[in-house]
């Protein structure tokens, strides 16, 4: 068995093993007519199930012809530009470069003595994004799983800095339109059931801040504590983008952390057309990035920025194997001490790899391809009659609700858009998302995808009118 090990014995097997593996999956990207093959899970899990994982096949090509069965022949596939729906984005192949070689290197970033030029690469990024979001020369941060854990870990450091007594008195104000795990990363921190103050939103789906300034007001005279307020720029649903600058007044003034979630929206750092969207952002003291949802990165490539990296001294623990506090005075950067994580992949070599190929100036380029796309495609649902858009793209989402000419029970038409989705799903010819708004069922397009154009657009939106149209036929059909 030692003959799978990768070693300077085995890199001929090493290179032929992966090369059949990428052509295969090559392979299966030029063959891919329709993002999704509609298969079910009752159809799929038997074939899973199937397999018995104490017999091997010990042949790479038997192998990938069983992946192939169970995973790649039915897989939803990103960089179809008839994906619509979640925060998915095709991927750059400088990005895959990068996955192919640290996986194979295996470098771990908790410590400088595993993983060496890894940890100054990763730091040289981070300062890298935190300039280009303008937080100063005392700003640091860390790589992280996802926007989940940056904001997790965002919360951590709010908390500590409250220097509250009581964390029963500790108050987060988010946006309505902002993302759960700012209620998950509340409870996870101990953080009472009332923590979290949600913030109305406005028409244009952005926090209200108006209402944030007097929420703010009642905390101070109930004596709580204002821990921090959550922006977001490019929330999941919509896309839309929190009054930055007006939240950092009101935050200066209430003495609350300011954190912003741009896992999405940090696309427009790197964008030359729509960067002033989020202008205020450099007045965080957080900042939550997602360069695998508008970077085209491979999951997972996030990050968490702070204004002041002395900050990230609340997440850091010494063991003398890992760590020692003496490693410190000799100046030995281990990013453990930055980190929630222990062990963790050298993520950020993908993005290096992206910006050495191809230039920031390049990532924005498709960034806002997509944000244009967004505006051709709300112009088609606004001219046509069939459909009801909720507001204007910010970013790359539209929201929208089939609605028909003859039938107006709202329920009904809920019915017939929940139907629309899960027939388009199940056809395979298209993937679009839904959220729920004001109650009633929505469609989402996310747009990450430079190569969709108006034309899919437009067809996606017949294709979901045929599907809801012919579930109206059979629901008057059944009811007659």
């Amino acid at each position: 068995m030692r003959s799978h090990l990768l070693n300077g014995l085995t890199a001929e097997h090493y290179r032929r093993s992966v090369t059949e593996g990428v052509e295969r999956v090559a392979a299966k990207l030029a063959a891919t007519e329709r993002p999704f093959t509609g298969v079910a899970v009752d159809d799929l899990s038997p074939r899973v199930d199937a397999i018995d994982l104490d017999r091997p096949l010990g042949d790479t090509a038997a192998v990938l012809d069983e992946l192939e069965d169970v995973y790649l022949k039915d897989a939803v596939y990103f960089h179809h530009p008839r994906y619509l729906a979640h925060l998915n984005c095709p991927v750059v192949i400088p990005a895959l470069l990068g996955e192919a070689v640290l996986s194979a290197v295996n470098s771990s970033l908790d410590t400088w003595d595993q993983s060496a030029g890894g940890t100054l690469i990763e730091r040289k990024l981070i300062d890298w994004t935190t300039a280009r979001i303008g937080l100063g020369p005392a700003a640091d941060g860390v790589f992280t799983s996802g926007g989940s854990q940056s904001n997790l870990q965002a919360m951590l450091l709010a908390r500590e800095e409250a220097k509250s007594d009581d964390p029963a008195k500790l108050r987060i104000f988010a946006s309505a339109a902002g993302h759960f795990s700012v209620q998950k990363s509340a409870k996870l921190l101990g953080l009472g059931p009332d923590a979290v103050v949600t913030v109305p939103v406005d028409r244009d789906k952005r926090m209200q801040t108006v209402t944030l300034a007097h929420e703010l007001e009642r905390c101070l005279a109930e004596g709580l504590v204002p821990m921090a307020v959550v922006a977001t720029a490019g929330t999941t649903d919509f896309g839309s983008i929190d009054p930055l600058p007006e939240i950092a007044e009101l935050c200066d003034r209430y003495g609350a952390w300011m954190h912003v979630d741009a896992a999405y929206g940090c696309g427009l750092l790197a964008s030359r057309k729509y960067r002033h969207r989020i202008d205020g952002i450099e007045r965080a003291d957080s900042v939550t990035v997602d360069y695998h949802k508008s970077f085209f990165q491979p999951v997972s490539s996030s990050a968490v920025l702070v204004r002041d990296g002395a900050t990230l001294r609340h997440a850091t623990y010494y063991a003398e194997y890992l760590n020692p506090r003496r490693a410190v005075r000799e100046r030995i950067p281990n990013q453990v001490d930055k980190s929630l994580q222990t062990t963790r992949r050298f993520d950020a070599l993908k993005l290096w790899l992206t910006l050495r190929v191809m230039g920031a100036d390049g990532i924005g380029e498709l960034f806002d391809e997509v944000c244009d796309l967004a505006v051709q495609g709300w112009d088609l649902i606004t001219a046509d009659p069939r459909y009801d858009v909720v507001v204007e793209p910010s970013l790359s989402t539209l929201v929208f609700r089939y609605i028909p000419a003859a039938v107006t029970d709202p329920a009904e038409i809920d019915r017939a858009n929940l139907h629309a989705r899960k027939a388009l799903f199940a056809s395979g010819d298209a993937v679009v998302a839904g959220t729920k708004v004001d109650g009633r069922h929505y469609l989402k397009f996310t747009l990450l995808n430079p190569e969709t154009t108006p034309s899919d657009i437009a067809a996606v939106l017949d294709l979901i009118a045929g599907h809801a149209e012919q579930y109206l036929g059979e629901s008057l059909d059944r009811a007659s």
